[in-house]
């Protein structure tokens, strides 16, 4: 996609980094309420930023839409 400093776990490039048991992921999203985290995503970390933790959003957002040589 044409995307620098991304794609690796490596200094100076930006990552992000889920943490999960496969056995327990399950998709609670439904029509009627979309909106709904998934069960068995324990850490997610984007650009270096703790954004789940333990399950829960922390509040930080540190992700950015990504377009096609724009980054």
């Amino acid at each position: 996609m044409g995307l620098k400093n991304r794609g690796l776990l490596k200094k100076n490039f930006y990552a992000d980094i889920t943490v999960f048991n496969p056995e327990d992921v399950l998709d609670r999203a439904t029509f009627v309420e979309p909106h709904q985290f998934p069960k068995g995503i324990i850490y997610v970390i984007v650009n270096g930023v703790l954004t789940v933790e333990n399950g829960l959003h922390t509040g930080n957002f540190s992700g950015q839409i990504l377009r096609h040589g724009t980054v």
